[in-house]
């Protein structure tokens, strides 16, 4: 029987932007080393696979794989997974759907063409530099160096430097964490900046990371002092999210566009 697979581009409004996700809608869970299967044979960023609990009521349940790890959440893979529950497999009347698990419920709501993800916010502390931190970014010294639950969240001054990062990616490896993000100030109306780095998980450089962004939002919104922010993810394909703090959550809004359809089957 074969399955049904959408890959889509996410956090921007047009193809060959944004963070591509494969998307794979099931009716129960294949087998886990299928799944990975599935994603390293897929070879993007993630891919997602989401099974219905009470679809009429807009529940389902969703896991997120790299080329090579199943990850703990995912941010553009799960807009992604929105879009294709909203517009193309059209399984929900309404306007908003839950996504339970590994990092929790999952809220996403749909604002015309803008999807809203609702994330647990992280928090962070000042870290001690990993030895081989500076040296795999090239050597620039940061602003601050903070840790997150899942990853160092690296300052420097301005946005600049963050587009000009080469990264050592075989030194970042040996870095104990999901990865990097890299940040600083934006220009040109928009808040701030980001790249995500993950060569430990599988991906070099992330195109754009929403799960980063529950790191970057309460980062922001304490140095900024505001709670409504606009964001660029500044990799070669690049990415746009509007950013808002709410107490302990974040909601990531972005847009989604279809790339491909198809059926894949084993």
């Amino acid at each position: 029987m074969p399955f049904r697979l959408y890959q889509l581009d996410a956090f921007t409004n047009q193809v060959f932007c944004g963070n591509p996700a494969a998307v794979c809608p099931l009716s129960e869970w294949l087998p886990d080393e299928t799944m990975q299967a599935i994603a390293a044979e897929n070879n993007l960023a993630e891919t997602a696979f989401y099974v219905p609990i009470d679809p009429e009521n807009g529940a389902y349940h969703i896991r997120w794989f790299t080329p090579t790890v199943e990850v703990d959440l995912c941010g553009h893979a799960t807009l992604a997974s929105a879009y294709v529950v909203f517009h193309l497999e059209k399984t929900t009347p309404g306007d908003v759907i839950t996504f339970d698990s590994r990092s929790g419920v999952l809220k996403v709501c749909r604002d015309n063409d803008w999807l809203i993800l609702d994330f647990p916010a992280d928090t962070t502390h000042i870290a001690i530099h990993p030895p081989a931190l500076e040296t795999s970014l090239g050597g620039i010294k940061p602003v601050e160096v903070l840790k997150g639950k899942t990853d160092y969240l690296i300052v420097f001054e301005n946005e600049q430097q963050v587009r000009e990062l080469k990264p050592d990616f075989r030194e970042m490896a040996t870095i104990p964490a999901r990865g990097l993000i890299v940040t600083a100030p934006g220009s040109d109306s928009i808040d701030f900046v980001s790249r995500f780095f993950g060569p430990q998980s599988g991906i070099d450089e992330d195109p754009v990371t929403g799960s980063a962004h529950t790191t970057l939002i309460p980062y922001w919104a304490e140095r900024l002092g505001k709670t409504e922010m606009t964001a660029r993810q500044v990799s070669k394909r690049g990415g746009y999210l509007r950013c808002k703090l709410v107490n302990d959550r974040v909601e990531i809004s972005g847009q989604v566009k279809l790339y491909l359809t198809g059926e894949f089957e084993f």
